[in-house]
């Protein structure tokens, strides 16, 4: 019933925003428009950017690429994934679609978006160039076009009152900081976590960090691997940073948003957190000093270290009839000048590994992180995963329990890695 609804809702989308007249899966509208191809491309980019910067990059595309022409179907992040949804199972998604990771691997399943390892061979098109891709079964599926990176941002007053020269760069020092800090008094922390059950991507940004940080993983050959030693030493850092009361209150029911309110208020020393909320933390508290350096690795650790991140990534509609003409649109955004262009306005990293975003040249906390950034590599290893708000959930369920002291961390590890196989 689920999937004839959102069939029959489709139709109604298409017939409603499209009129029939597109060029993509379900279009026949090359004729009317004189031979040219015309190319849907859903996100939710356009309304999160400047007016008319995504547009005006299209008119830029359309100028260099005669006889390609791109309709943007635009609307907020939430009612893009549900047209996404009923596009993929009414296989009528959009030629060119934004892609959140975590949709990845339903969308292949229902065979839903094209294979890009294919049009990017087909095209002699230079991979080495991406920052990231999105692979299922070795084949790439989804471009990370700009990220939203997670890095560590410290409170400078805080530290320097409690002793703290610098920010910490390993998990001793990081363990030393919140000492000092908790050590102020008050209502004052040294970290804040957030692991709300509703909204569980905590443990993807702030406990998973830990783990890739220091170039561990979670999985092996694409499948849940969670009692290895990195991710039991990273569970144990964060009982041992709970058990010694390092921790803002409210933890097991904080979200993002109040991490960052927690944060902005100068009642903790230290949190990981989006890049994107620079802005926000400067207008709420002009007067707090802060910094952003790479997320502590464990000790003795010297290899590249992974960085969180959130992307926008692309794809392209399996029932396409122009393929060759969508990947051109996805090159056009991939190169040096373009991605650094669209990075630029969407105050984030480039996807291209050449690229270069503006802002960097006129902010030391923004030039601070793409150093950051440059300096490791983006890391998210539920990108593409079943299920992955799930994962995450039931994983945070098993680490409260262990954090109330209801199992042992080999046990929470235990449960956590059946729970998770069971959805592979």
């Amino acid at each position: 019933m689920s999937a004839l609804l959102c069939a029959a809702t489709t139709v109604m989308l298409v017939a409603a925003c499209g009129g029939g007249s597109s060029g993509g899966a379900a279009g026949t509208g090359d004729a009317a428009a004189g031979g040219d191809v015309t190319l849907e491309f859903s996100q939710w980019w356009e309304p999160e950017l400047p007016a008319n910067a995504l547009r005006g990059m299209m008119d830029e595309f359309e100028a260099a690429n005669p006889g390609i022409k791109v309709k943007l179907l635009s609307g907020p992040y939430a009612s893009t994934k549900e047209q996404s949804v009923a596009g993929a199972a009414a296989g009528t998604m959009a030629d060119v679609v934004g892609l959140d990771g975590a949709w990845v691997s339903d969308f292949v399943k229902q065979g839903a978006i094209t294979d890009l390892s294919k049009l990017m061979k087909d095209s002699a098109y230079d991979e080495s160039q991406l920052a990231a891709q999105i692979k299922i079964n070795n084949a790439t599926y989804m471009i990370p076009v700009v990220n939203f990176v997670y890095p560590l941002f410290t409170n400078d007053d805080l530290l320097t009152k409690a002793g703290v020269s610098a920010p910490p760069s390993n998990r001793t020092e990081f363990l030393d900081a919140a000492k000092k800090i908790t050590a102020l008094g008050g209502d004052t922390k040294g970290w804040v976590v957030p692991l709300s059950l509703e909204a569980p991507n905590g443990i993807q940004n702030d406990v998973m960090a830990w783990n890739w940080a220091s170039g561990g993983t979670m999985l092996k050959d694409g499948k849940p691997d969670l009692t290895n030693a990195d991710v039991k030493e990273t569970v144990e850092f964060v009982k041992g940073m709970w058990d010694a009361k390092l921790v803002a209150p409210g933890a097991l029911t904080m979200k993002e948003q109040d991490k960052v309110e927690e944060f902005t208020n100068g009642r903790v020393g230290m949190m990981i957190d989006s890049l994107a909320h620079v802005t926000l933390i400067r207008e709420n508290n002009p007067n707090l000093k802060f910094s952003i350096s790479a997320i502590p690795a464990k000790d003795g650790y010297s290899g590249k270290r992974g960085i969180p991140y959130a992307s926008w990534g692309i794809g392209i509609s399996e029932n396409s009839k122009h393929k060759a003409e969508a990947f051109k649109l996805v090159s056009f955004l991939m190169n040096e000048k373009n991605n650094s262009k669209l990075a630029s306005v969407a105050n984030a990293f480039p996807g291209n590994t050449t690229a270069v975003p503006d802002f960097v040249q006129n902010d030391d906390l923004f030039k601070a992180a793409f150093d950051i950034y440059k300096a490791g590599y983006p890391a998210n290893e539920f990108t593409g995963l079943p299920v992955a708000e799930e994962l995450m959930r039931s994983f945070d369920e098993e680490l409260q329990k262990t954090l109330n002291g209801d199992q042992t961390v080999d046990e929470m590890l235990t449960n956590a890695q059946a729970g998770w196989t069971k959805n592979f």
